[in-house]
């Protein structure tokens, strides 16, 4: 029997992985094998950074909550406390989303927090 070689299949491999890293800079994106490793490195960065996404827009939701919380002579420990005294329970997302966009519900949600832990 003849010795069968890859043929196409190597071209279409090839072809889809220099799809992959088309736009990367220098060699990553013309030679073969540093185009493997850019592949296997951008795959690994890609699943790490989809998790390190989510911590980002809790620190950001945080430290939105912070100022608002500072303007309205609350920590923002104070009230996260509050909120549980008072078993209110929204999220940090929404809370953001409220100090933005609607201040006087809010207002009412620290001054929730805020009687709650006067008693």
């Amino acid at each position: 029997m003849p010795r069968v070689r890859k043929g196409a299949a190597r071209r279409q491999s090839k072809k889809r992985l220099f799809n992959a890293v088309k736009g990367f800079r220098g060699p990553r994106s013309k030679n073969l094998r540093l185009a493997k490793e850019a592949f296997v490195s951008a795959a690994v960065n890609a699943t790490g950074d989809r998790r390190r996404k989510k911590r980002d827009f809790r620190a950001l939701w945080i430290t939105r909550l912070s100022a608002a919380c500072r303007a309205r002579n609350i920590r923002y420990s104070q009230f996260i406390n509050g909120l549980k005294l008072a078993q209110v329970s929204i999220n940090r997302k929404m809370l953001s989303e409220l100090a933005i966009n609607d201040p006087q519900a809010f207002d009412q949600i620290v001054a929730a927090a805020q009687k709650a832990l006067a008693s």
